[in-house]
C-alpha cells in the first residue's frame, strides 16, 4: 500500500486536515498518511510549489501527493492528476506543479473529470481523496480523467536576465521558519551566467559580494569563541535545495531577528545579481 502525503494551507485550527485523513482511512484503513505541511500561506502557489518540489523526492517511488492549495474548481482552475518521476500528484492546475515539471517531464497528465458524480464545495475531501484512493488501489489515471498536454506555469518562475547577460533579476518566493528568504535563482542558473566573473547580490539597500556554501562558513573559527560576534550577521548561501537564499546567521525572530524582519524583505521582493568583468 503506497504512502499518501498531504500539503495544504488549511492550518491546524480547523477541521479540514483531520476530515481529509478520516475520509482516506475510511476507504483505505491500511494506508500510511504523512503530513508534509498544513501551514502554507493561504493561496500561496509559489510557496506550495517550492515545498512540494523539495519534499516529494524523499518519499518512496509510487507515493501519492495530495496538494490542497486554491483548489476550488472554476473554468480557469481545473483539477489534475500527474504521474511524474514515478510519483503521483493530485492538485489544481494553478501552477503548483510547474517547479517540478520545469525540470522533469511528466509521464502522464490528466484533467480530472469525475466531478459530475460528486457534489462538493470541498474538492480536496470529496474529489482529491477519491482519486488518491483510486490510484492507491492500483487504478490508472485514464479512469479518472482525460489526457491533456500542459501544466499551467507560475508567472515569473524563471529569473529575468538582461540582453548583455550582466544582470539577473530574481524574486523572493519563500520565507522559511527562520525568516530566511529564498529566491527563484537556482545555483546552476547562476553558474551558467557567471562564467568566472565577480558579482554583487543586492536586496533593497543590502549588498553581498560572496555566496557561501553553508551558513557556518561566515564564522572565522580561528578566532576565540568569546571574541566572535557572528550571530545576527547577514549572508547569502545556496541552500540545501540549491536556491539562492539571504539569511541571518543563527537567526531568531525573537532575539537577533531574521533576514525578513531586519532587512524588510518579503515575498515577491526583487533580488538582483550584477556581474562584473
Amino acid at each position: 500500500m503506497p504512502i499518501i502525503t498531504l500539503t495544504t494551507d488549511f492550518g491546524e485550527k480547523d477541521h479540514f486536515a483531520g476530515a481529509i485523513k478520516g475520509a482516506i482511512y475510511s476507504e483505505l484503513p491500511e494506508v500510511k498518511i504523512v503530513d508534509i505541511s498544513h501551514s502554507i500561506s493561504p493561496f500561496n502557489i509559489a510557496e506550495a510549489a517550492y515545498i512540494i518540489q523539495n519534499a516529494y523526492s524523499s518519499f518512496p517511488k509510487g507515493t501519492i501527493h495530495v496538494i490542497g492549495i486554491d483548489s476550488e474548481i472554476n473554468p480557469e482552475n481545473k483539477h489534475i492528476a500527474v504521474e511524474l518521476d514515478d510519483h503521483y500528484f493530485i492538485c489544481a492546475n494553478n501552477g503548483i506543479m510547474s517547479m517540478i515539471a520545469n525540470e522533469i517531464a511528466h509521464s502522464k497528465l490528466v484533467e480530472i473529470n469525475i466531478h459530475d458524480k460528486i457534489e462538493t464545495s470541498f474538492p480536496v475531501l470529496d474529489v482529491f481523496v477519491k482519486v488518491a484512493c483510486h490510484i492507491a488501489r492500483g487504478g490508472t489515471l485514464e479512469v479518472v480523467g482525460k489526457a491533456i498536454d500542459k501544466i499551467k506555469p507560475i508567472k515569473n518562475l524563471v529569473p529575468y536576465v538582461n540582453e548583455e547577460q550582466t544582470q539577473i533579476i530574481g524574486s523572493i518566493i519563500y520565507i522559511d521558519n527562520y525568516g530566511n528568504v529564498v529566491t527563484n535563482i537556482k545555483k546552476n542558473f547562476f553558474e551558467t551566467l557567471q562564467k568566472g566573473r565577480s558579482y554583487e547580490v543586492s536586496a533593497r539597500n543590502y549588498k553581498f559580494k560572496k555566496i557561501y556554501t553553508k551558513y557556518s562558513d561566515i564564522v572565522n573559527f580561528d578566532t576565540p569563541e568569546d571574541k566572535r560576534n557572528d550571530e545576527g550577521r547577514g549572508l547569502v548561501v545556496f541552500n540545501s535545495s540549491n536556491y539562492l537564499e539571504i539569511a541571518i546567521y543563527k537567526s531568531n525572530n525573537q532575539t537577533v531577528g531574521s533576514a525578513s524582519s531586519l532587512m524588510g524583505l518579503g515575498l515577491r521582493d526583487t533580488v538582483t545579481i550584477n556581474f562584473f568583468k
